[in-house]
């Protein structure tokens, strides 16, 4: 899979990220998490914006092993959204699905 393959961030509504204004300015995020929830850890709260300014972010690695989407912790959805988390979690993979 080259990083044209990988599945892009099609939606970012945490509006407090640092990479988020109008979209996700990272090149790439990263998911993780435990207990069922799927972390964009790439969320950065700080209230400057960073990132690239011509960017159509993807997902650059995906460590939630049970997520019916990841083979060989590599996201195969054709793309993904991310949105406010639950509890502690400040942002998560929507597109999360346990296999």
């Amino acid at each position: 899979m080259t990083t044209m393959e990988m599945p892009h961030v099609s939606e970012c509504t945490v509006s407090d990220c640092s990479y988020n204004h109008d979209g996700c300015h990272a090149f790439a995020i990263n998911v993780a998490g435990e207990n069922g929830s799927a972390d964009c850890t790439t969320f950065i709260p700080l209230s400057g914006k960073g990132g690239l300014e011509r960017v159509n972010s993807m997902v650059g690695a995906c460590q939630r092993a049970d997520c019916r989407h990841n083979q060989n912790l590599e996201c195969s959805a054709p793309n993904i959204r991310v949105g406010i988390g639950s509890g502690d979690h400040a942002a998560n993979c929507l597109t999360y699905s346990p296999a």
